[in-house]
């Protein structure tokens, strides 16, 4: 059975077998949060133990946004927590997180937390980093679970467990998304029926950008293959690609795989959501390089993830999917 606890004293009360692993969540649980679980029990074993907990952080909230209508459901969360393997709901209080009121020195996300959610939300990473770093010390974790959907959220996580020696390991779980592809997030809650038809056009962007990635991927692999020049042409001939194949040197060093066409098939479908009632408002779509968020160029090689976010009615929602890109012909 979950043990639900409230203050630190308690939790560092009971006795430690094996390896600790951590979820951290504002509640409002769902089954991404169970599967980020699920894996923190695979991670920490049958002699380990699963600790969640569940904080509305009051300092990742700007003004306007929903902190006063974002749900508080513990014991619906207690429940999830508990069938998802679960051995200890924390769910403090904000006094117990923060005496004395909101504290004074917070930990600075730097550049990078000034970057896409950073820019549309100023001052969100410092607030979730300074929770983060708070909860790490009161949990004390061998290991720390996070989902992927939040791409920027884990990257500043990573590098801040990196530049200030956190005795943690950080781990990325794979963005769970329902049957229609719309990622799992506690605020499709808000969502109309009509709003979350027009929601689907995020995945189904992001699904765009990478399709054309993939056929783009192809192609380069394909010409790579060809041991000529003429050779190459024949085969980017056959895939179609007849400009191409009319020139097949330009085309292997244009390097097929390129940026600007994956922004540009999923910018379509977001441009076409945009003229649909309910319409969507896009916030920013982007292309970056997860080691710093900074937007990638031409001739990009190795890891990237193509990342949304925009509002329906009245909530904003986030969404991203990694990409790799490999080196030009």
């Amino acid at each position: 059975m979950t043990t639900v606890l409230h203050t630190a004293d308690e939790l560092r009360a009971r006795t430690r077998t094996g390896r600790r692993a951590v979820v951290m969540t504002m509640g409002a649980l769902h089954d991404g949060h169970a599967e980020l679980i699920r894996t923190a029990r695979t991670i920490a074993g049958a002699d380990g133990e699963v600790v969640t907990t569940v904080f509305v952080n009051p300092l990742q909230f700007g003004a306007g946004e929903d902190l006063d209508r974002y749900p508080r459901t513990l014991d619906a969360d207690v429940k999830i927590a508990e069938q998802a393997g679960a051995d200890v709901v924390f769910a403090p209080s904000a006094d117990e997180v923060y005496p004395g009121g909101e504290p004074q020195v917070r930990v600075s996300a730097g550049p990078m937390g000034e970057r896409l959610e950073g820019s549309s939300r100023p001052g969100h990473f410092d607030g979730m980093l300074t929770v983060v770093a708070k909860l790490l010390h009161l949990t004390a974790p061998d290991v720390a679970l996070f989902g992927q959907k939040d791409a920027q959220q884990l990257a500043l996580i990573r590098r801040m467990v990196r530049d200030l020696n956190f005795p943690v390991e950080v781990v990325g779980v794979p963005t769970v998304r329902e049957e229609d592809g719309l990622a799992l997030s506690s605020r499709n809650r808000y969502l109309s029926p009509a709003e979350r038809g027009t929601a689907l056009a995020l995945s189904r962007a992001l699904f765009a950008g990478r399709d054309r990635h993939a056929a783009q991927e192809a192609l380069r692999a394909r010409a790579q293959e060809a041991p000529s020049t003429h050779a190459r042409a024949d085969a980017l001939g056959a895939l179609g690609e007849a400009r191409a194949a009319a020139d097949a040197h330009a085309v292997a060093q244009a390097s097929p795989g390129g940026p600007e066409a994956v922004r540009a098939a999923a910018r379509q479908v977001l441009d076409d959501a945009a003229r649909v009632t309910p319409p969507l408002r896009l916030d920013y779509l982007a292309l970056v390089d997860p080691a710093d968020f900074s937007e990638v160029q031409h001739g990009h090689v190795g890891e990237a993830v193509l990342a949304v976010a925009a509002r329906v009615g009245t909530t904003r929602l986030i969404d991203n999917i990694p990409l790799t890109f490999g080196a030009p012909v």
